[in-house]
């Protein structure tokens, strides 16, 4: 037990950083995934926009 609790403490906090980014950029991603299924309906919707910004 002796030898695993350094391990810890310089592991620790390297690991908490990195799942808490993990789960913040899941969040985004899952805004950007939900974005792009939704740009086909959203371009056949509305075509002549499209060309006008093009």
């Amino acid at each position: 037990m002796e030898q695993w609790l350094p391990f810890i403490q310089e592991v620790g906090f390297p690991i908490l950083v990195t799942f808490y980014l993990l789960h913040r950029i899941e969040t985004k991603l899952d805004s950007v995934i939900e974005s792009i299924q939704t740009l086909p309906v959203r371009v056949l919707e509305e075509p002549t926009q499209m060309k006008r910004t093009v």
